[in-house]
This record gives structure tokens, sequence and C-alpha cells, in this order.
């Protein structure tokens, strides 16, 4: 685990420094024309092995849009948003938060996937080009009762509970913080719009400082999805 924590820092480190570099250059266009913006379609894995203590992994549509500032031709920085929904329970044996299926739920998640990414464009030819990029994202997660639960009030209360502890457990110990890393192609279509497709990577950094026990899978996220650019 701590072999994969280190790869991913050192591709960071590659990709900044390139990105400085290519940035001190001089660059003629104009300011507003540096800019672009994306629209995104991505399919989001969060594997697990919890075994008979969670439901199996949620695999989630998600939506997501995002800015391009360009420095060179050879160098971007990116902000960019995903938005996922799904339902998560805290389990008392594992002492966590694991994914429920919708039968189970207890507390319903709505995930935003912030980041800031340094990007190299690399044209392979006139119509294609490859983005490789890294940098830090948090996944804000606002956490509540799922809706049209059924039980008593009794229950409601140990529902509450389960919310409580579902929530505490991701805003704690800095477990938002997953730096993300990734690579896509974009295809030309015209001057003005761009198809391409992405992969990308949220590493659970936390994991390093945390020290919890946890499966080698545990907090990974891995997102495939296409990308709509518009200049």
């Amino acid at each position: 685990m701590r072999g994969i924590f280190l790869t991913f820092i050192i591709l960071i480190l590659i990709i900044l420094p390139l990105g400085a570099q290519e940035a001190s250059q001089t660059d003629t266009q104009s300011f507003p024309k540096r800019f672009s913006w994306f629209l995104e379609g991505s399919v989001l894995f969060f594997p697990e092995d919890n075994g008979m203590y969670s439901d199996p992994m949620p695999v989630l549509p998600s939506l997501g849009a995002g800015v391009s500032l360009s420095f060179t031709r050879f160098f971007r920085m990116e902000l960019t948003w995903d938005l996922y929904m799904t339902h998560y329970g805290y389990s008392h044996e594992l002492d966590r938060a694991v994914p429920n299926a919708i039968e189970n739920r207890t507390a319903r998640v709505i995930g935003s996937l912030l980041g800031i990414q340094a990007v190299g464009y690399f044209d392979v030819t006139s119509f294609m080009t490859i983005r490789a990029y890294a940098g830090p994202a948090a996944d804000l997660r606002i956490v509540f009762i799922a809706a049209n639960l059924k039980e008593g009030l009794d229950d409601l209360d140990a529902i509450r509970k389960d919310v409580d502890s579902v929530k505490n457990y991701f805003w704690s110990q800095g477990r938002w913080f997953m730096p993300v890393i990734g690579a896509g192609v974009d295809f030309t279509i015209n001057d003005k719009f761009r198809l391409g497709i992405d992969m990308r990577v949220w590493a659970p950094i936390y994991r390093l400082w945390t020290g919890e026990d946890l499966p080698a899978i545990e907090g990974w996220r891995f997102g495939p999805g296409i990308r709509f650019t518009f200049r």
C-alpha cells in the first residue's frame, strides 16, 4: 500500500514541475481565450472487501463539470466538480462506515468531488490529444437520514445515531482528502468542441495517518468517463 502511495506522489511531483516550467514561458494568447469549460459523465467504482459486514461495491453514475486555464500549449490548470449519490450505514463490528444497498439503507450520502489538477497536454495527431493530470481533491459529503424509512420511533433514534456515526467517520481525520490522478484522450471535432474519454483514480491518502487496519482496496475510487470540452 505504501508503495502505491509513493508512486502516486512521484507522478504528481513529475507533472507539477513540468507544468511550472511550461508556465514560465511567454504565451501570446489573450487571457479570455485561455479558458475552456467541459462537462463530464462518469461511472464511479467504490471497491470494498468487507465480507458480510457490507453490501456489494457501489457502482454509481456521476455528473461533473469543470473549467480549464491554459498557460502554454502543453500545460493547463483545471478545476473540476463531480456529484454522486449513494447509501451508507455504520458497521459497529468494523467501527467504520460501509456501503449499504437501498433495502438496508440508513444514511443518504451526496458527495461532491472537488479537485484542482495540473494537466500536461501532448498532441499525437492534428485531431487527437493525450492528457495526463494530478492534483489535490476533496470528497465533501453531505450525510442525512435516507428517505422513506418506515421504522418506528425507537428505530428512528437508532437510525439517527447510525447516520451521525457515518457523518463523523467521513469528516474526521481528513478522510475527505483524496488526491486524484488520471489520463484522457481528446478528439477534436471542430474548433469549438472536443470529445474525450477519461480514467481517474482517487487515492485514500488519509490511510497514511489514520492507523486503521483496512483491506488493501478500501477507500480507493475509480472513475472511467467521457468528457465534452467547449472552447
